[in-house]
Order: C-alpha cells, then sequence, then structure tokens
C-alpha cells in the first residue's frame, strides 16, 4: 500500500505528486459512497442474502466460513455492476452441488430487498422531510459547483440500475451538475461498464490523459481511471460515522491506484486548487 503526504493544513492525502496539474477538462463520478449515502449499509443487505441462499446449498460450510467467502468477492467486485456480485454467486451455489437461479433473478431479489430499507429515505428526500445533505457525502456540492464554475464537463456512472440511479441523483439534486449525462447498469449488462463509457469520454473528446478526472470509493473507477491515463481521486469516506476516513477503504483504493485520498468534500476548495492551481506539497 503506498502512504502519501498531507497538503498542507488539510486532510487531503497526495498519494502521487507527479500529476499533471490544471488540464482537466472532464470529470466522472461514481454515486454510491462517492456522493450518495442513500445506500449506504447496502452490504449488510446483500451479504446475509448470500449467506442464506447458499446455506441451503448441499456441500455447505458453517455459516461463519459463508460469510467469509461471500464478504470477500462482493468486496472485490464492489464499483462493478451489481450483477457481477450475483454471477458469483451462482457460481459459488454450482461449487456446493446446488442448482443456481439466474444472477438476474438474484439481483431483483436483492434488489427487492434493499429497497425495503432504503425506501423510506428517498420518500424522505421527496416530500421535503429530509434534505439532501443529510444523504450527500459532506461538501458534495461545493465540489460539483466548483468544477462547474471552471467549465469542467460531469458525468455520474453507476454499477446500480439506471432507474435507481436516475431518481436518487434527482431527489438528492445532484442532477442537474452532469451535463455529460447520468449512466447506470442495464439488465443487458454487456451494454454499459465504467470503463466502456470513460474510454467513449476519453475517444470522443480527443482527450490526453491529465484531462481527465475521476472520483470514486470503489476499486474498479479508480483502476479504470488510471489505465485511461487520468487522474484518480479516491473517495474513503465513513458512510457510518459520516466523518474521517474508511480505513479500509482508503487502503484498497491507494492500492487501485488513486492519486489523491479524501476523506470527504468538505475541502473542496483546497482539493481543487491542487488540481487547478499551482499549490506545491511540502513534506512536513
Amino acid at each position: 500500500m503506498g502512504s502519501g503526504t498531507l497538503l498542507p493544513g488539510t486532510h487531503i492525502e497526495i498519494i502521487n505528486p507527479a500529476i499533471e496539474r490544471g488540464k482537466v477538462r472532464f470529470a466522472l463520478f461514481d454515486f454510491d459512497g462517492t456522493l450518495s449515502l442513500i445506500r449506504e449499509g447496502w452490504q449488510d443487505v446483500m451479504v446475509p442474502m448470500m449467506v442464506d441462499i447458499l446455506a441451503e446449498t448441499p456441500q455447505a460450510e458453517p455459516r461463519e466460513g459463508l460469510t467469509g467467502v461471500v464478504r470477500d468477492y462482493v468486496d472485490r467486485l464492489t464499483g462493478k455492476q451489481t450483477i457481477y456480485q450475483m454471477i458469483q454467486l451462482a457460481e459459488e451455489v454450482e461449487k456446493r452441488g446446488g442448482t443456481p437461479r439466474t444472477p438476474l433473478e438474484y439481483k431483483h431479489q436483492y434488489l427487492a430487498l434493499l429497497r425495503e430499507r432504503i425506501e423510506w429515505r428517498v420518500a424522505a428526500l421527496k416530500s421535503g422531510s429530509s434534505q439532501p445533505e443529510e444523504f450527500l457525502v459532506a461538501g458534495s456540492y461545493a465540489i460539483l459547483s466548483g468544477l462547474q464554475q471552471r467549465g469542467v464537463r460531469m458525468y455520474l456512472a453507476s454499477g446500480t440500475d439506471q432507474p435507481y440511479v436516475l431518481d436518487e441523483a434527482a431527489a438528492l439534486r445532484v442532477d442537474p451538475y452532469f451535463d455529460g449525462g447520468i449512466y447506470g447498469a442495464l439488465d443487458n449488462w454487456q451494454d454499459f461498464s465504467k470503463r466502456m463509457l470513460i474510454q467513449k469520454i476519453i475517444h470522443d473528446n480527443e482527450l490526453s490523459g491529465p484531462q481527465f478526472l475521476a472520483f470514486g470509493d470503489g476499486f474498479v473507477e479508480i483502476e479504470d481511471c488510471k489505465e485511461a491515463g487520468g487522474i484518480a481521486v479516491g473517495v474513503a469516506a465513513d458512510e457510518r460515522r459520516r466523518k474521517g476516513v474508511d480505513e479500509w477503504k482508503r487502503n484498497r483504493l491507494t492500492d487501485a491506484g488513486a492519486d489523491i485520498i479524501i476523506p470527504d468534500f468538505r475541502e473542496a476548495d483546497r482539493l481543487l486548487g491542487y488540481l487547478f492551481g499551482p499549490i506545491s506539497v511540502v513534506a512536513p
């Protein structure tokens, strides 16, 4: 795992000080965990569901062992479309002598369970009884406004199904910022991925690497951004406490190649100053 240097007076960790700054024209944001906290706790729905399914197979190991197996692949595939976790679940059922349902059926089962957990959050946002800031990573509006003011074209991309992403982005009132479009998973999952979108943005706009910037809390979007030569900001937000760095996320994002790690967007002005301005990192 890499370790970086804090930008003086901030919690912004610079892992790779060699990035070319001041060139960003396009930016991509992941949604859940990067901006939105509506689905906070989704793992507490997915993991038990999968353990229950695997526990019913003929050759199932004890639940504790199954939980470890499930957590491992759920974490590894976080950031990809939900269907990939369900594909893995079907394979795990088969390995244990069971007859799996289709990955799409498992996905719809999970989404129904998750909807029960989060439905009130979306309803509260739409009714006005909750404000968007209650379900956004701190400082989200500041970073979006700051990029917009600098003429950066923004895209939103999520592994969550597109209708839900559109609905939740509107409830959080972040949708107007994404003039590049809002993209989510499709039932025909081969037709969309974050990697495909990143490659399309770079190709269609004839970008060089440092003109593209990505924000994400998952391995996938950070790795895909770095493969394309872009600048990757890892958002290691502690979603439960709503403050500070989630060390597990930080380590994972650093392993994926993040250039910068932030706990949230509270220091958006300093981050934007670093990305677009001449601020230099001084080691303590």
